[in-house]
């Protein structure tokens, strides 16, 4: 018996939209914070790690809150287009991000010495 509210695998509802939105903003902060610390540790010589860490601590949080909203209003569970499975990356990515953009901010306010 099939469930009224189910859709299909590959359907792309506002839900799963929004979740996948989420996810790539929290991945972008991700990606900005490990750049950050890169160029804390000497790895990288170009950019500033301050912005990286700066860009990284907007963005992961607001991924973050976008992956909860999206959680906490899903009616059904995995596969039935609510975008739960999203909103969980989301919200993972979002809090390992502020984590690494914190670590990269406080690293890059150290003095050299």
């Amino acid at each position: 018996m099939e469930l009224p509210y189910a859709v299909g695998a590959y359907d792309f509802t506002t839900a799963r939209l929004i979740a996948s939105a989420a996810a790539l903003l929290a991945l972008g902060g991700v990606v900005a914070a490990s750049l950050a610390l890169a160029r804390t540790a000497g790895r990288l010589r170009s950019g500033n790690a301050r912005t990286g860490a700066r860009v990284a601590l907007v963005a992961s949080p607001v991924g973050a809150v976008l992956g909860t909203v999206v959680v906490v209003t899903a009616d059904g569970g995995l596969g039935t287009g609510n975008g739960l499975g999203g909103g969980v990356v989301a919200l993972l990515l979002g809090l390992v991000g502020t984590a690494l953009g914190r670590r990269a901010l406080n690293r890059s306010l150290r003095p050299v010495g």
